[in-house]
């Protein structure tokens, strides 16, 4: 499996802390046959998530370096979570903030809870400037979770979607686990992550896997946690 989201570089944000804590965690996704990893801190620009790239990519040499010195066979990529704002595409032509790896994709996170004017504008017009936009676990906004059919229109306008794994066991409650599957159903989900930002029992990835053969076939299974994150990264 490919991991399109994890908070894993250390000292950033509200994930790993210190290399020890991201090494700790890359064994663990190791152990659930993961071999390609983005690291995707938050960047919030009204927050004080804010680490710039070249920092970030320092970073993520070192963890890399010490990564590979430990044996664990995971390869990472740079990358960022970019909280919705509109100087999203100037943040990217200036190199401030990374798309997942370095490609034309970016992974946008939307508010929680509550509305925001005019997100879709936004989204819309990074499409328009050359960006493909992947929505961030869109199962877990409760905007979404009153109103479905505005996950659908977003996808109808190129779009795609990255859904946590955790999700369909429940990690984040039932209206995300019941958005899932309904977005599984309807086949619009392009990419899955862990979104992982601590060290846990990480059994649970293999799990979200078995329940995810109730909605997909293997070869399609394949086409969402390998095939389209490779398409990704190979931009």
């Amino acid at each position: 499996m490919i991991d399109t989201h994890s908070h894993v570089l250390p000292g950033i944000d509200d994930g790993a802390k210190t290399f020890s804590d991201s090494l700790n965690i890359l064994r663990g996704l190791a152990s659930q046959d993961i071999s390609d990893l983005i690291l995707t801190p938050h960047y919030v620009a009204t927050s004080s998530y804010v680490s710039p790239r070249n920092a970030n990519l320092r970073l993520y040499r070192k963890l890399q370096a010490l990564a590979d010195e430990a044996n664990i066979g995971i390869t990472l990529h740079i990358g960022n979570e970019i909280y919705i704002d509109r100087d999203i595409a100037k943040l990217l032509s200036a190199s401030k903030i990374s798309s997942l790896a370095d490609s034309k994709y970016i992974l946008v996170e939307l508010p929680m809870s509550g509305e925001f004017d005019d997100f879709e504008d936004i989204l819309i017009s990074l499409q328009y400037a050359g960006w493909q936009v992947i929505l961030a676990h869109p199962e877990r906004y409760r905007s979404y979770q009153n109103n479905y059919k505005e996950i659908y229109n977003l996808t109808e306008q190129g779009i795609l979607l990255q859904c946590n794994l955790g999700s369909i066991v429940g990690q984040y409650g039932r209206h995300s686990k019941k958005i899932l599957k309904k977005l599984a159903k309807d086949q619009l989900i392009f990419c899955f992550g862990t979104d992982t930002h601590h060290v846990r029992d990480f059994s649970e990835i293999s799990k979200a896997r078995a329940k995810l053969r109730r909605y997909y076939s293997d070869d399609e299974l394949k086409q969402l946690l390998e095939d389209n994150p490779r398409k990704i990264i190979n931009g």
